[in-house]
C-alpha cells in the first residue's frame, strides 16, 4: 500500500527547450540556450530528489531529442547525455510540431516547463493556438527572458533627441514583455519572466511552489 501511494504521488516534470533562433541571444558569454540547459539540469535533479519523474524535449524547426519522464537511478545521466553539446539553430521554432509531439508522447498530465523567448506580443499570438492546446491537458509554465540590455536605457535621463528615441524604444520593448505575461496569464498559463542570471533559482522556486500547492 505504501509503494502504491508513493507511485501515485510521483508527478511527471518535462523540460521543453527551444533551440530556435530566439535562443541564440548572448548574455555574459553564454547564449539563452545555455542558461536554459543549466536550469533544466538543476530542475531535473531537484525533481528526482523530490521523487518526481524528470523528462526532456528539445526542438526548433524540427523535433530534436525526446527523453520519457522517469525517476530511475540513471535518469540524470541520460539527461546529461542528451543535453551535452546542444546547439541553437537559425530557423524559426515550429510549435505545431512541439504540440503534436506532446500530444502523442506525453499522455499523463504533467508539468511542462517551456524554456523559450518571445520579443513581441505578435510573435506570441502566432504560437498561442499550440501553447493553449498544450495547456489544456498539462500544467504549462512558460519561461522567457527579460532583455537586460535595455535597463540602462530605460533608467537613463536623456540629454538629446537620440537619447529620447533610444529610451522610448527600450520602454516599448519592456512593455511588450509585460503584455506577453498578461496574455499568457489570461489563458491560465503560468509564466516566469526573468533575467538570465536568475533563471535557475526562479524556475526551481516555481516548481517547489507548484508542488506545495499540489497543482499538478
Amino acid at each position: 500500500m505504501v509503494n502504491q501511494f508513493t507511485d501515485e504521488k510521483s508527478q511527471q516534470i518535462y523540460c521543453l527547450i527551444d533551440k530556435g533562433r530566439v535562443m541564440k541571444m548572448p548574455f555574459d558569454g553564454m547564449s539563452l540556450l545555455d542558461y536554459a540547459i543549466n536550469a533544466t539540469l538543476v530542475l531535473s535533479r531537484v525533481a528526482l530528489i523530490r521523487q518526481d519523474k524528470a523528462g526532456l524535449l528539445t526542438f526548433s524547426d524540427q523535433i530534436g531529442s525526446f527523453l520519457p519522464a522517469s525517476r530511475k537511478s540513471l535518469q540524470m545521466n541520460s539527461i546529461l547525455e542528451v543535453l551535452y553539446n546542444q546547439q541553437t539553430h537559425y530557423q524559426e521554432t515550429d510549435y505545431e510540431k512541439v504540440y503534436a509531439m506532446v500530444r502523442t508522447r506525453i499522455h499523463q498530465r504533467s508539468l511542462l516547463v517551456l524554456f523559450t523567448n518571445f520579443e513581441s506580443l505578435s510573435g506570441l499570438k502566432r504560437q498561442m493556438p499550440y501553447i493553449r492546446a498544450m495547456a489544456r491537458n498539462h500544467l504549462l509554465l512558460v519561461v522567457f527572458f527579460e532583455n537586460t540590455g535595455l535597463r540602462g536605457l530605460i533608467d537613463a535621463t536623456p540629454d538629446d533627441v537620440e537619447g529620447v528615441y533610444d529610451k522610448t524604444i527600450a520602454e516599448k520593448f519592456a512593455l511588450e514583455k509585460r503584455l506577453i505575461v498578461k496574455e499568457l496569464n489570461q489563458h491560465g498559463i503560468l509564466t516566469i519572466l526573468t533575467a538570465p542570471e536568475n533563471l535557475t533559482v526562479q524556475t526551481v522556486n516555481k516548481y517547489l511552489e507548484i508542488k506545495a500547492r499540489q497543482a499538478i
